[in-house]
């Protein structure tokens, strides 16, 4: 992890906003818009859900060693060079995503995909922190326009994906693949236009010591998060088209899911003040099950647009739900391999569920069941952080 040694200065929003278009990149269209073409993709090509499934899960894992290596690079290379390069590193997987139906090739592109954008996104998201801490008054808003960052590239890919498919027809997921790619290159430009330079330093790690066993149960429940929220963003889309939702219902499925970037951080704003062990983060994640639950009850656009919005809303408070946690319950000095800790596993997590997922789905016939499976699984997760008491300081 990175401890900086004093902030930059100067215009903090509009710098904060524009690394935000890394994790724009990196996450909200490099990850999950693969979901909007998903359907198209696995019927041309003649997938199976599994092979659907390993598609993100070979993305989780690319994230999850670039995550664990984005200090060393970091240290090697400097702020711009990993943020720029990891975004570039995107934008090369995303056309490279347009230029072949290989199952090898794509899942090689889908790795650099999540090694890209961990690399955009660690850098970013330490260097937005750094920045807000110079704003201390404004810190908490400053930090939440960086995370709103995935929520605009899911708003914005869900805009295109869906018409370009009902514009071009079937097997043409490719061109939606360009159009992504296009509109990834145009979000990159701002990151070489503006000066990302801090005369932050960054030191290795406290190596202080942690202990797994007092939060084992804390760190099933995130691994449990990590398989369930995957498993809805990569076989949603598809079951709304599978229910005959057509180009504007997919996009508005997925739009509404994105907007909630923008209003999470009021909405949970007094829950992740609670110094209450794992309470903050069983009220937010059991209303992520919620939200992930609701298409059982009816395939009706009303439950669809309800699921969307209570998935959304409650999908980008659960990280910072951990952060908190981390933050109430241990010195500074051990934040780091915390963390560390958390992040391996919700990256476990999310590298097994959708390929998990998608063999159930296989076995059983119907995506019902992709549904069914993440959001028990989040539900599990949710009544695990019930039992996560505070820790002795």
């Amino acid at each position: 992890m990175l401890a900086p040694d004093r902030p930059p200065v100067a215009h903090p929003a509009r710098l904060i906003l524009t690394l935000s278009l890394a994790a724009t990149v990196g996450l909200g269209i490099g990850r999950f818009a693969y979901a909007l073409v998903l359907p198209d993709m696995r019927e041309d090509l003649g997938w199976s859900y599994s092979a659907a499934g390993f598609m993100n899960t070979i993305n989780a894992v690319g994230y999850l060693v670039g995550a664990l290596f984005a200090s060393r690079l970091i240290q090697r290379v400097g702020w711009a060079a990993a943020i720029r390069g990891g975004t570039l590193a995107c934008l090369a997987a995303l056309a490279t995503c347009a230029l072949t139906g290989n199952f090898i090739a794509l899942s090689l592109a889908r790795l650099v995909l999540g090694l890209g954008a961990a690399a955009g996104f660690v850098a970013g998201g330490a260097l937005a922190a750094t920045i807000a801490q110079s704003r201390p008054e404004r810190a908490n808003f400053l930090l939440s326009l960086f995370y709103a960052g995935p929520g605009i590239g899911i708003l914005s890919s869900g805009l295109i994906a869906p018409f370009t498919l009902q514009h071009f027809g079937p097997g043409s997921w490719w061109i939606v693949w360009w159009a992504l790619t296009l509109l990834s290159a145009v979000m990159t430009v701002p990151l070489f236009l503006v000066r990302i330079e801090s005369g932050a330093r960054f030191s290795e790690g406290s190596h202080a010591a942690f202990a797994v066993v007092p939060v084992l149960i804390y760190l099933a429940s995130y691994f449990l998060f990590g398989a369930g929220y995957i498993a809805y963003m990569t076989f949603m889309i598809a079951y709304v088209r599978d229910g005959g939702g057509g180009a504007a219902a997919q996009a508005a499925f997925w739009g509404l899911i994105g907007m909630s970037a923008f209003v999470t951080p009021w909405v949970w704003r007094g829950v992740l003040a609670l110094d209450r062990g794992g309470l903050a983060t069983t009220i937010i994640l059991g209303t992520n099950a919620i939200g992930a639950g609701l298409p059982m009850l009816g395939h009706s656009t009303a439950w669809l647009a309800t699921s969307a919005l209570v998935f959304g809303v409650a999908f980008f408070a659960v990280v910072g739900s951990t952060t908190a946690f981390v933050r109430f319950n241990y010195p500074p000095e051990v934040w780091p391999r915390a963390i560390a800790a958390m992040t391996i596993s919700f990256g476990v997590g999310q590298t097994l569920g959708p390929i998990v997922v998608g063999a159930i789905t296989d076995a059983l016939g119907s995506l019902s069941y992709a549904l069914n499976v993440s959001a028990a699984l989040l539900a599990l997760g949710a009544i695990l952080a019930a039992f996560q008491g505070r820790l002795a300081r």
